[in-house]
């Protein structure tokens, strides 16, 4: 753990403020879940709670069978970070912190589809070489909980109707295994 210099008092109720700078560097917004953990030292311990966490073995066969049948690369991300990466260069991918322009595309809540104009290039993470082809937000109980997308390298190349559409399939499956 890294100390920040920073304290903070509990009120009345209970309540203690997340400074801003924090909420920023950590990407925590109003209304995101936190879990919390205490240890044996006495230390109480905030975790941004993914519940992606939760279904990631099955993200990551659904990634390889996109990726083997798509013949592209296939990330399967939380709001925060790549969870399942399966395909050419999925070593680039595992465990990074998505870009700020995909968390903007997951918070439009609507699939994105590359148009071929290379000004309308999206990375899925800083300094990659793979742009995204095609992605969707994944939905549960009517909140964003990740994205489902393929990658590629030429930007002359646009997604088939069948890319964006075994996407769309992925995200309905993932979504509906969290209400199981």
């Amino acid at each position: 753990m890294k100390a920040t210099g920073i304290v903070r008092r509990i009120d009345d109720l209970g309540r203690v403020v997340i400074p801003k700078e924090i909420r920023r560097t950590q990407r925590i917004r109003e209304g995101d879940p936190l879990e919390i953990f205490t240890t044996g030292d006495g230390e109480v311990v905030f975790k941004k709670y993914s519940p992606m966490g939760e279904v990631s073995r099955i993200a990551a066969q659904y990634a390889e069978a996109l990726a083997k049948n798509l013949n592209a690369s296939a990330l399967i991300c939380d709001r925060d970070h790549i969870l399942s990466a399966a395909g050419p260069g999925r070593r680039d991918y595992a465990d990074r912190r998505v870009s700020l322009p995909l968390e903007r595309l997951m918070e439009n809540r609507v699939p994105y589809s590359y148009s071929g104009h290379p000004e309308e290039v999206i990375y899925p993470c800083e300094e990659t070489s793979r742009h995204i082809l095609a992605a969707a937000p994944i939905l549960a109980a009517g909140d964003v909980v990740g994205a489902v997308m393929c990658l590629g390298d030429d930007r002359r190349v646009r997604p088939s109707d069948q890319m964006t559409k075994c996407i769309a399939v992925a995200c309905a499956f993932l979504g509906d295994s969290f209400v199981s």
